[in-house]
């Protein structure tokens, strides 16, 4: 089965982070495909470099990019969602006259038409928080 994952909640506000990561780590394993994750809303937070969380804790965004890494998954951030809370990318930056870029390398910055394409390309759009 085909799967796209759907993320709408921040790393550590929330468990549906942990849930999708943890729900999409197994379908791979199980020998499953995902087509797309994509981080909306509060979950775009998920793709930040810059969460640095304390040694004895998870580390939710390293957990993402080394499944991204292991697996070659598309890490899609919206854009929208991604400007509101100041997740920027090399483009976002230049584009909107920011100084610097926070987005961890292993994600990408783009629009809910990657969103429309993994739920037609895929068997099961799956949707993690609110």
């Amino acid at each position: 089965m085909r799967f796209a994952i759907q993320v709408n909640e921040g790393p550590y506000q929330h468990q549906a982070s942990d849930s999708a990561y943890f729900f999409t780590k197994t379908a791979l394993e199980k020998g499953h495909e995902v087509f797309r994750v994509f981080f909306y809303h509060d979950g775009v937070n998920n793709g930040s470099r810059l969460t640095t969380p304390p040694q004895d804790d998870r580390n939710i965004v390293e957990r993402w990019a080394e499944l991204g890494e292991q697996h070659d998954l598309d890490l899609v951030v919206c854009v929208a969602a991604a400007q509101r809370r100041g997740v920027v990318d090399e483009g976002e930056m230049q584009r909107n006259g920011k100084d610097a870029t926070n987005i961890h390398p292993r994600f990408r910055i783009s629009g809910l038409g990657q969103l429309v394409e993994a739920a037609i390309q895929s068997d099961r759009l799956v949707v993690f928080g609110d």
